[in-house]
């Protein structure tokens, strides 16, 4: 639809940042040419079965994965688990919708130093950020707000409240969740068939695939073009963002005029696309003047505890994560590490349950504790991990991809605060599942990655990151990040609502001039 010489506003990457983006954008009036690295794939062709269903949505490109955690030993070639479609990771996400809390904006000040750790505050308060949320809530649907009701409680929940409470916890809730409970903006409400991250068969789920993208195709704006890997941005003798480069299934490479950049394609291959993209001018790489593209890479500090008890409870019956403890959620130096943590309610599917916990395990007594999958209940932890100069995504120097480019090399060495969190919550979660009388509790780290935050993060000063408050490279003044590669630390908080709130703060400054648009 647009011509490629005409220079447009390209948006690389179609998930939660780049989808909303493209719709706030088209709706504004301006055109779009959106691309998307994978296919476009319905609700009617997706696969409610584990190990097919990864293999149709999930980015199989080859990774490599280096450092102390457990994805170097366990998923050397697949450190995250992003999916490349269009859609990207909202059609595999769980819904869990939370806002960041107002301290986490500022851990710096609120931590303080903390060693071995490149703690800094956002350029961006919570108070910046709240209309924000409260837009991206109403756009998504998230349940508990704008007087949307939250799901009817699965057993699942029931159960684990229950324990929540005979521990003394008293913040729980299965509310602030982006899957529709009623019918609503022309999605149905959901039937509680399980099994989310496969893909929503009935669109239940919000995502840019069912929401976003059919609302900005509507305005006739956008130009989405998929299956289309973006190889480089090249840039002017004035340093602005002039064209994107990409390629075609076949190979074939393409160049499309740009007058403006937005990078949404996971915090991984952002930052690959960047150091790909180097010039006399950006030796170490697009907008890496300071250095720090690629680098403070963070996940969540996550762990699971499943445990089988003496009554059936059938985990699999209803949405895969049905609710939140909260109550660990705050910062509390007693507990030996900095921020906090959620312990979300998590069912997981047999196979991918035998491959997690316990990896490797064999014999009887496993055999016997996954054959009593219908008596197992599972909570999963979502914690704050510290930034690190080291963690860091770089080209490798030895693994290329099809078309010959260094693939990512994604280096984790987990600050001991990690560990601590863990231990905490091993703790906590063995307590609460003894308050049910389980006599066999299990637990693992998933290796891959499900939030990728960080390696190209917001700063006040130029010398601490990659962009100002509002995702804008402070090098290439037409160049924004518009996914959670901007986030400055990872919060307690699963990442997809921040996302969406910064990226409809980003459309109005874009609206607003900025950019050169």
């Amino acid at each position: 639809m647009i011509d490629p010489d005409d220079p447009a506003i390209v948006i690389i990457g179609s998930g939660a940042g780049g989808g909303t983006l493209a719709h706030a954008l088209t709706a504004a009036g301006k055109s779009v040419v959106l691309l998307e690295a994978g296919p476009r794939i319905g609700a009617a062709d997706w696969i409610q079965d584990d190990m097919a269903a990864y293999a149709q949505l999930s980015w199989l490109d080859p990774r490599v994965a280096t450092g102390s955690y457990a994805a170097a030993r366990h998923a050397p070639t697949m450190p995250a688990w992003i999916v490349k479609a269009v859609g990207g990771s909202t059609l595999h996400w769980n819904g869990l919708s939370y806002r960041a809390q107002p301290h986490e904006f500022a851990p710096l000040s609120r931590y303080g130093v903390v060693s071995g750790a490149s703690l800094i505050d956002w350029p961006v308060a919570y108070d910046d950020l709240a209309p924000y949320y409260d837009r991206a809530e109403d756009l998504m649907g998230v349940t508990g707000t704008h007087g949307i009701p939250p799901h009817p409680a699965t057993n699942h929940y029931k159960v684990l409240y229950a324990a929540a409470k005979r521990l003394g916890y008293s913040h729980i809730s299965n509310a602030h969740i982006a899957i529709n409970s009623r019918d609503r903006d022309g999605r149905p409400g959901c039937i509680q068939m399980g099994f989310c991250n496969q893909g929503c068969k009935i669109n239940a789920k919000w995502s840019t695939l069912a929401s976003e993208i059919p609302k900005a195709e509507a305005t006739g704006r956008l130009d989405l073009r998929a299956g289309m890997m973006a190889v480089r941005i090249d840039h002017d003798a004035a340093g602005r963002a002039n064209a994107v480069v990409y390629r075609d299934g076949a190979g074939t490479l393409h160049r499309q005029r740009a007058g403006l950049v937005c990078v949404a394609g996971n915090a991984i291959e952002t930052a690959r696309l960047l150091l790909l993209s180097d010039s006399p001018a950006f030796p170490d790489g697009l907008a890496n003047t300071h250095g720090h593209v690629g680098r403070h890479y963070m996940r969540h500090t996550t762990a699971m505890a499943f445990a089988r008890l003496p009554r059936p409870v059938n985990m699999h019956r209803g949405i895969v994560t049905p609710g939140t403890i909260f109550d660990e959620a705050g910062h509390d130096e007693a507990r030996g590490f900095a921020g906090g943590y959620l312990m979300e309610a998590a069912a997981l599917a047999p196979v991918t349950l035998a491959m997690l916990i316990d990896p490797g395990a064999w014999g009887r007594d496993y055999a016997d504790f996954i054959g009593n999958y219908d008596h197992l209940a599972g909570v999963l932890l979502n914690g704050e991990e510290l930034p690190r100069a080291d963690n860091r995504v770089t080209l490798s120097p030895d693994v290329k991809d099809a078309a010959g480019h260094p693939v990512a090399r994604v280096h984790v060495d987990e600050h001991p605060h990690c560990d601590a969190m863990r231990g905490h919550f091993h703790a906590r979660a063995r307590a609460l599942f003894d308050t049910l009388g389980s006599s066999d509790v299990r637990t693992g780290v998933p290796p891959s990655a499900t939030h990728n935050m960080g390696t190209c993060r917001m700063s006040a000063d130029p010398r601490d990151g990659v962009t100002n408050a509002f995702g804008q490279c402070h090098d290439v003044p037409n160049l924004f990040i518009s996914d959670g590669s901007v986030f400055s630390s990872s919060t307690a908080e699963n990442p997809t609502l921040t996302i969406v709130a910064l990226a409809l703060r980003q459309a109005d400054y874009i609206l607003s001039g900025a950019g050169g648009i």
